[in-house]
């Protein structure tokens, strides 16, 4: 018998003998054995797809792709599109062999290759980006993904692999979401998949597992779409509604919020839920600007539901829990009523905080034991100090709070930074640098988590910078991980009983403050806050460009939608009024056409022409948003809740502001810097004088040059702008703190 029909003859033999060899790894012997096939059957395709396989693992793509295509060469389309297809079934099958014993190096390989024969090829698509991530070669500019979505949009013959469509969304949802067609792809999942009850399950998993992640890690308007996704699947879900809500309203779409805090009223009954429907509608409605009327009767609902739910003692969620807190902020924002304010603040926390520990119990409880028997002689040792809060980074809390960091004794503290927000800017990383040890917090999934790490790292005072403003905040100061905790900035004291001290001066807090605040005020001896000053860039703004004559007279305020109160609103009209040729400048985050309407309205009930009002766009840069305030000859601030950082920078441009003093912290911020830049030109205690002061600095050129003159010399001698001489007294104020707490427990 010739040799040829030995082959023939043996022909199972040799199969086997070169798949073993091929699973055993011995390329080599197998690509022999394919070669003899050739040899004897040249017209068998299939020896040939084989072989270049075999060439491929033994790296020699080259060689492989002239393999595959000599023979493709020979035929006619149809046979070509069939070998093709041959081709493309031997790759895969040796590629799922390997995807099976997790090689999936040379998997990713084979299927790069496939690829390339067959780019159309929707199933190895998705098969190639599941091995990238796992393999970590997928980036978010892997166009793979493009493609793949591109043919799942063009598809109609519906046999989409939904499994392994599934497996793809879940590995792009948990490790890439920014991918520029992630999004699509979960669209695509939701709109073709949900019919299938099986499938529709397993998609509610995958996207709801990432829920968490969208809303705390992702930009705002990316996680909004994906919650929009999740809202088609479980249109009543309160949670997901919740944080559109808010996600909204993080991107200036105020007044389009406004329908997801309402389903949530139509859909809940719990009163938890209608308690965060109406925050969401009052949060929306005061960012917004323009909508105090209606705001004011639904935080009067508001206010009546917290107190039927404290008064019931129910059982509140944990999430619903650390929420609840922050409904307190806006009465703030609307009234000037402070004993009546932290009245329901302090009932409101009190209840929280009780609820927090009974859910995190025992380890609440065990803070306090660990403190007491770690209690140090503070002689010893270096006071630890810890400050947390979500703003230590680009944000007004941050610039204000920066210096303080700066300028710590570091033989006599040791300084912690817990960050609840990650964003890696120039301030961020300064607190970073400026602290012994800063411990980005932002990925820590619990309140209990974060005060574990506090109590763990045995911090001796705790200050938090936010208050009501962060949920997280309050949740970790409630758990009371730090034998004394101390509130300073923020938005006024939240009123949980776990904080001892709350920062003021003389000016800040009226001397009866004592009887309605549940910690103890602290007053420094001249200013609760200072710093060394701001970086001022080069200006945007020149009058000619807002059609503003060069001798006019510019008003400006600078605040958010949250502080426009149609009565100051109205006062600074009669203000514009009185004063000839003269022209307000109103910017700040709200609803533009909300906030035009505001005004323009007011302005013609006051007989102003809408005309001298100038509606300003934010900037980029606080650097810029300072230097142009030099545009204006007077500020006009805001009232029941002043400026503070807009007022320090508005002081440190040497530029005459005028302030309504009320009886709360918020109505006295500007109050206590005025006095502390050394001036009390345009502080005023009463509309009339908040009308009068605005009117003499208008008309009164010289007086306006006399207190920018007045700042300007202040900048060397002022309490305001010494930040260095502020943190002594702040650290005398901590040492006086410890000192009383080992007396007490002595």
């Amino acid at each position: 018998m010739t040799d040829k029909g030995a082959f023939f003859t043996n022909i199972a033999i040799w199969q086997q003998q070169a798949n073993q060899c091929l699973i055993q790894g011995d390329y080599s012997q197998a690509a022999s054995l394919y070669e003899q096939a050739i040899e004897a059957e040249p017209d068998v395709k299939s020896h040939y797809w084989h072989l270049g396989l075999l060439l491929l693992l033994q790296g020699q793509e080259t060689e492989a792709q002239m393999i595959w295509l000599l023979p493709m060469a020979e035929g006619e389309p149809e046979q070509v599109e069939l070998w093709t297809r041959e081709l493309v079934e031997i790759l895969q099958q040796e590629a799922v062999r390997r995807e099976a014993v997790a090689d999936d190096k040379v998997a990713w390989a084979i299927r790069q290759h496939i690829r390339e024969i067959s780019p159309d090829n929707l199933d190895n698509l998705l098969h190639i980006i599941l091995l990238s991530v796992r393999l970590e070669l997928f980036a978010d500019d892997d166009s793979t993904l493009s493609q793949a979505v591109q043919q799942l949009k063009t598809d109609k013959s519906g046999k989409v692999d939904a499994s392994l469509l599934l497996q793809v969304l879940a590995q792009i949802l948990e490790h890439h979401p920014l991918h520029p067609q992630a999004v699509d792809l979960a669209e695509y999942c939701v709109s073709s998949l949900n019919r299938s009850e099986d499938y529709y399950q397993i998609l509610n998993s995958i996207l709801f597992e990432q829920v968490e992640s969208f809303v705390k890690y992702l930009p705002a308007k990316v996680a909004a779409k994906y919650l929009e996704l999740c809202l088609r699947l479980q249109p009543n879900n309160i949670s997901i509604l919740a944080n559109l809500a808010n996600l909204y309203q993080n991107t200036g779409r105020y007044l389009e919020s406004l329908e997801f805090a309402r389903h949530i009223l139509r859909c809940s009954q719990a009163l938890e839920d209608k308690i965060a429907g109406n925050y969401l509608q009052i949060r929306g409605l005061t960012r917004a600007g323009g909508y105090w009327q209606e705001a004011s009767k639904i935080y009067q609902k508001l206010q009546d539901q917290l107190h039927k739910l404290v008064e019931s003692n129910s059982i509140v969620s944990e999430n619903h829990l650390l929420s609840l807190i922050t409904t307190v902020a806006f009465s703030n924002y609307l009234t000037d009523e402070p004993e009546k304010t932290h009245k329901l603040r302090n009932k409101v926390a009190k209840f929280c905080q009780s609820s927090i520990q009974n859910y995190y119990q025992p380890r609440a409880s065990q803070f306090q034991s660990l403190q007491l028997s770690k209690r140090r002689d503070s002689s010893l040792k270096p006071l630890k100090l810890g400050y947390i809060s979500s703003c230590l980074r680009r944000h007004s809390v941050g610039w204000l709070v920066r210096w303080i960091f700066h300028y710590h004794n570091r033989d006599l503290y040791e300084i912690y930074a817990y960050s609840l927000k990650r964003t890696n800017d120039s301030l961020q990383q300064s607190f970073a640098e400026n602290s012994s040890q800063f411990c980005d917090l932002s990925e820590t999934k619990t309140v209990s988590e974060i005060a574990e790490r506090i109590n763990h790292d045995e911090i001796d005072l705790l200050i938090d910078l936010d208050s009501v403003t962060s949920s997280g905040v309050c949740g970790v100061m409630a758990l009371k991980p730090a034998p004394i905790q101390v509130t300073w900035l923020g938005s006024d004291a939240s009123g949980l009983p776990t904080i001892d001290y709350f920062i003021a001066d003389p000016y800040v807090l009226p001397e009866s403050a004592g009887n309605y605040y549940s910690a103890k005020i602290w007053r420094l001896p001249k200013t609760y806050i200072a710093v060394d000053g701001f970086e001022v860039g080069v200006p945007t703004l020149r009058r000619d460009q807002l059609n503003i004559p060069s001798d006019a007279v510019v008003y400006l305020s600078a605040q958010t939608g949250y502080k426009r109160h149609p009565h100051t609103a109205r006062l600074q009209m009669q203000i514009l009024k009185q004063v000839p040729n003269s022209y307000f400048l109103i910017k700040g985050l709200a609803d533009e056409e909300s906030i035009k309407r505001f005004f323009t309205q007011i302005a013609e009930e006051a007989g102003v022409d809408s005309e001298r009002l100038r509606f300003l766009p934010g900037v980029e840069l606080e650097s810029v948003h300072r230097a142009n305030l030099g545009i204006a000859d007077v500020v006009l601030d805001t009232y029941p809740y002043n400026g503070a950082t807009t007022t320090l920078e508005t002081l440190w441009m040497c530029i005459p502001i005028v302030t309504r003093v009320g009886q709360q912290f918020a109505a006295r911020n500007s109050y206590t810097m005025i006095m502390n830049a050394g001036v009390t030109e345009g502080i005023s205690w009463t509309d009339e004088e908040y009308i009068e002061w605005g009117v003499r600095l208008g008309k009164d050129e010289t007086l306006r040059q006399n207190v920018a003159w007045k700042l300007r010399q202040s900048r060397q001698t002022a309490p305001l702008w010494n930040a260095k001489q502020f943190t002594r007294e702040m650290e005398n104020a901590y040492k006086q703190m410890w000192q009383k707490y080992i007396e007490a427990n002595q």
